[in-house]
């Protein structure tokens, strides 16, 4: 190689360093694959916080629902829960899972800061978020009314989110379902 031609090479180096991290700003951070889009719900049969009763993927049928992962370790369930009971309220159906938590203190932690979930599933070992392809707390999955998991959104819900991209998708899953 020529003595001229290698004082280039930096900045080919460069050139090609800049495009890669250009394209590494420009991904979403909150997009992250799930496998499980247009599958069904894992098969679980695992203890409800509230009782002694056991719930199933099942038992979660017969409208589009939220699927809500959150432990009370966790801070950033903590900052969108007032925004998940005001969902609940009016009438977004939310179930939880309770994940890799201490069940007593999720009990005191719904019982302080209501309560926005139909039930809560008790996923102390983390096996049905190993199924879900959790990565952490929160993620929430939006499925349909035959309980096929139509979109994963990781993160905080707030009103900014929910109105800039989840309403639209929970509001084509009921139109889809008839209710």
């Amino acid at each position: 190689m020529s003595p001229r031609l290698k004082l280039f090479v930096p900045l080919g180096l460069f050139v090609l360093l800049a495009l890669l991290l250009f394209r590494g700003l420009s991904l979403d951070p909150q997009a992250l694959p799930s496998a499980l889009i247009d599958k069904p719900l894992p098969q679980f049969s695992l203890p409800a916080l509230s009782d002694d009763q056991t719930l199933s993927d099942r038992d979660l049928l017969g409208g589009p629902l939220l699927l809500n992962v959150w432990a009370t370790w966790c801070i950033s369930c903590r900052v969108e829960h007032p925004y998940l009971q005001r969902l609940a309220d009016s009438g977004v159906r939310i179930y939880g899972v309770n994940y890799k938590d201490d069940s007593a203190a999720a009990r005191d932690w719904l019982s302080q800061l209501g309560d926005p979930y139909r039930a809560s599933i008790v996923d102390a070992r983390g096996t049905l978020g190993l199924d879900l392809g959790v990565y952490g707390a929160p993620e929430t999955y939006f499925v349909d009314a035959q309980g096929v998991i139509r979109y994963r959104h990781v993160g905080v819900i707030d009103e900014r989110v929910w109105t800039g991209r989840l309403k639209a998708i929970y509001d084509e899953l009921t139109s889809n379902s008839g209710t």
